[in-house]
C-alpha cells in the first residue's frame, strides 16, 4: 500500500523555499534554481478565479540563467545536496 501513496506523491515533501531545484519543462533540459515562493494556497482556490486560462502554479523558481518561472510539483525535482568543502 505504500508505494501507491508514493505514486500520488511525485514531488518530494523537501521541497521548500530556498530549496535548489531543477525545473523539467517538455523542450527544454531541465534548468538549475532556487524556490523562492510557494503559492500552495492560491493553486488550490483554481476554481474559485471564475476562468480557466492563466492557472496558478505552486512554486515561484528563480532560475540561474536569470529567469523566473512558475511550475508544479511534478516539474521540480530537488538537486543533490554537495558535501562542504573544507
Amino acid at each position: 500500500m505504500s508505494d501507491q501513496k508514493s505514486d500520488a506523491q511525485p514531488h518530494s515533501p523537501d521541497v521548500v523555499v530556498g530549496a535548489r531545484v531543477r525545473v523539467r519543462r517538455d523542450s527544454d533540459a531541465p534548468a538549475p534554481g532556487v524556490v523562492i515562493e510557494d503559492f500552495a494556497d492560491l493553486s488550490q482556490s483554481e476554481g474559485l478565479l471564475g476562468r480557466d486560462w492563466a492557472p496558478v502554479h505552486r512554486w515561484a523558481v528563480a532560475l540561474d540563467d536569470g529567469r523566473l518561472v512558475f511550475a508544479d510539483d511534478g516539474e521540480l525535482d530537488l538537486e543533490a545536496p554537495q558535501a562542504a568543502r573544507g
